[in-house]
Protein backbone atom coordinates (compact mmCIF):
# COMPACT_ATOMS: atom_id res chain seq x y z
CA UNK A 1 0.00 0.00 0.00
CA UNK A 2 0.91 3.47 0.23
CA UNK A 3 2.15 5.38 2.74
CA UNK A 4 2.33 9.21 3.08
CA UNK A 5 4.46 10.61 6.10
CA UNK A 6 3.73 14.24 7.20
CA UNK A 7 5.03 16.56 9.29
CA UNK A 8 1.74 15.49 12.29
CA UNK A 9 1.76 12.27 11.25
CA UNK A 10 1.28 9.43 8.74
CA UNK A 11 -1.64 8.43 6.51
CA UNK A 12 -1.87 4.60 5.82
CA UNK A 13 -4.02 4.23 2.46
CA UNK A 14 -6.89 2.34 3.39
CA UNK A 15 -6.43 2.45 7.12
CA UNK A 16 -6.70 5.90 8.11
CA UNK A 17 -4.81 9.00 9.86
CA UNK A 18 -2.26 8.00 12.63
CA UNK A 19 -0.92 11.08 14.56
CA UNK A 20 2.50 11.08 15.76
CA UNK A 21 2.59 9.30 19.09
CA UNK A 22 -0.67 7.26 18.64
CA UNK A 23 -0.49 3.39 17.05
CA UNK A 24 -4.30 3.31 16.64
CA UNK A 25 -6.01 4.84 13.20
CA UNK A 26 -8.32 7.61 12.94
CA UNK A 27 -10.77 7.26 10.30
CA UNK A 28 -10.65 10.00 7.42
CA UNK A 29 -14.28 11.65 7.54
CA UNK A 30 -16.35 11.30 4.57
CA UNK A 31 -16.25 14.98 3.81
CA UNK A 32 -12.57 14.73 3.11
CA UNK A 33 -12.38 11.45 1.33
CA UNK A 34 -12.61 13.19 -2.35
CA UNK A 35 -15.24 11.30 -4.77
CA UNK A 36 -15.53 11.23 -8.62
CA UNK A 37 -13.69 13.73 -9.55
CA UNK A 38 -13.81 12.96 -13.49
CA UNK A 39 -17.50 13.21 -12.95
CA UNK A 40 -17.55 16.53 -10.93
CA UNK A 41 -15.36 17.91 -13.92
CA UNK A 42 -17.28 17.06 -16.57
CA UNK A 43 -20.85 18.30 -14.87
CA UNK A 44 -18.95 21.55 -13.66
CA UNK A 45 -17.73 22.25 -17.58
CA UNK A 46 -21.59 21.50 -18.55
CA UNK A 47 -23.34 23.96 -16.23
CA UNK A 48 -20.16 26.59 -16.71
CA UNK A 49 -20.78 27.19 -13.12
CA UNK A 50 -17.39 27.87 -11.48
CA UNK A 51 -19.10 27.15 -8.26
CA UNK A 52 -19.99 23.00 -9.28
CA UNK A 53 -16.42 22.07 -8.74
CA UNK A 54 -15.26 20.69 -5.34
CA UNK A 55 -11.99 21.45 -5.66
CA UNK A 56 -9.98 24.55 -7.10
CA UNK A 57 -8.51 23.86 -10.64
CA UNK A 58 -4.93 25.69 -9.02
CA UNK A 59 -5.43 23.38 -6.61
CA UNK A 60 -5.84 20.19 -8.93
CA UNK A 61 -3.36 21.72 -10.90
CA UNK A 62 -0.87 21.70 -7.94
CA UNK A 63 -1.90 18.17 -6.73
CA UNK A 64 -0.88 16.32 -10.01
CA UNK A 65 2.12 18.53 -10.57
CA UNK A 66 3.28 17.32 -7.29
CA UNK A 67 2.52 13.45 -8.90
CA UNK A 68 4.23 14.72 -12.85
CA UNK A 69 8.06 15.77 -10.33
CA UNK A 70 8.17 12.63 -8.74
CA UNK A 71 7.56 11.24 -12.34
CA UNK A 72 10.34 13.08 -14.05
CA UNK A 73 12.67 12.06 -11.44
CA UNK A 74 11.75 8.51 -11.91
CA UNK A 75 11.92 8.58 -15.28
CA UNK A 76 15.56 10.45 -15.22
CA UNK A 77 16.83 7.78 -12.58
CA UNK A 78 18.80 4.88 -12.57
CA UNK A 79 19.10 1.02 -10.98
CA UNK A 80 21.55 0.84 -7.49
CA UNK A 81 22.03 -1.86 -5.50
CA UNK A 82 19.82 -2.27 -2.88
CA UNK A 83 22.40 -1.36 0.28
CA UNK A 84 20.93 1.03 3.29
CA UNK A 85 24.53 3.10 3.38
CA UNK A 86 24.92 4.20 -0.26
CA UNK A 87 25.98 7.42 -0.28
CA UNK A 88 23.61 8.16 -2.97
CA UNK A 89 20.67 10.28 -0.15
CA UNK A 90 23.34 12.34 1.34
CA UNK A 91 22.77 13.41 4.47
CA UNK A 92 19.09 13.15 4.33
CA UNK A 93 18.23 11.14 7.81
CA UNK A 94 14.65 10.57 6.83
CA UNK A 95 15.22 9.00 3.86
CA UNK A 96 18.36 6.48 5.47
CA UNK A 97 15.91 5.55 8.50
CA UNK A 98 13.03 5.09 5.64
CA UNK A 99 15.00 2.78 3.79
CA UNK A 100 16.50 0.86 6.99
CA UNK A 101 12.73 -0.30 7.58
CA UNK A 102 12.17 -1.24 3.56
CA UNK A 103 15.60 -3.48 4.04
CA UNK A 104 14.06 -5.02 7.50
CA UNK A 105 10.60 -5.47 5.81
CA UNK A 106 12.32 -7.26 2.59
CA UNK A 107 14.23 -9.10 4.71
CA UNK A 108 11.65 -10.79 6.72
CA UNK A 109 10.44 -11.81 3.60
CA UNK A 110 13.29 -13.80 2.93
CA UNK A 111 14.38 -12.21 0.33
CA UNK A 112 18.44 -11.58 -0.78
CA UNK A 113 19.16 -7.70 -1.00
CA UNK A 114 22.48 -8.50 -1.65
CA UNK A 115 20.88 -9.71 -5.08
CA UNK A 116 18.59 -6.75 -5.51
CA UNK A 117 18.38 -3.43 -6.99
CA UNK A 118 15.80 -0.28 -6.44
CA UNK A 119 15.37 2.55 -8.80
CA UNK A 120 16.64 6.11 -7.52
CA UNK A 121 15.15 8.98 -9.01
CA UNK A 122 17.31 11.23 -9.52
CA UNK A 123 17.47 14.74 -7.83
CA UNK A 124 15.80 17.51 -9.07
CA UNK A 125 15.87 21.53 -8.22
CA UNK A 126 12.44 22.76 -8.85
CA UNK A 127 11.68 26.55 -9.19
CA UNK A 128 7.80 26.91 -8.12
CA UNK A 129 7.68 30.16 -9.56
CA UNK A 130 8.98 29.77 -13.09
CA UNK A 131 7.39 26.19 -12.87
CA UNK A 132 11.19 24.59 -14.41
CA UNK A 133 13.66 22.82 -13.22
CA UNK A 134 16.86 25.00 -12.23
CA UNK A 135 19.32 23.99 -14.98
CA UNK A 136 18.05 21.01 -16.19
CA UNK A 137 16.69 20.93 -19.85
CA UNK A 138 16.62 17.13 -19.82
CA UNK A 139 13.99 17.25 -16.97
CA UNK A 140 12.66 20.25 -18.60
CA UNK A 141 12.13 18.65 -21.67
CA UNK A 142 9.86 16.08 -19.83
CA UNK A 143 7.63 19.08 -18.36
CA UNK A 144 5.71 18.79 -21.78
CA UNK A 145 5.47 17.50 -25.33
CA UNK A 146 4.87 18.38 -28.84
CA UNK A 147 1.28 18.43 -29.48
CA UNK A 148 0.11 17.81 -32.84
CA UNK A 149 -2.65 20.57 -34.71
CA UNK A 150 -5.43 21.30 -33.93
CA UNK A 151 -4.93 19.92 -30.68
CA UNK A 152 -2.36 21.99 -29.60
CA UNK A 153 -3.19 24.61 -26.44
CA UNK A 154 -2.22 28.37 -27.47
CA UNK A 155 1.35 29.27 -27.07
CA UNK A 156 2.52 25.47 -27.34
CA UNK A 157 4.74 23.90 -29.75
CA UNK A 158 2.68 22.86 -32.76
CA UNK A 159 0.07 25.14 -32.82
Amino acid sequence: GNIFYGSDGTLVVGRGVFRKGSDKPEPIPASQRGGDHFRNFVDAVRSRKREDQTADILEGHLSSALCHLANTSYRLGKPEPFHPRTKAFGGDKEVYETLGRVEEHLKENALKLEEKTYFLGRRLAFDPDKERFKEDAEANGLLTRAYRKPFAPPGAAGA
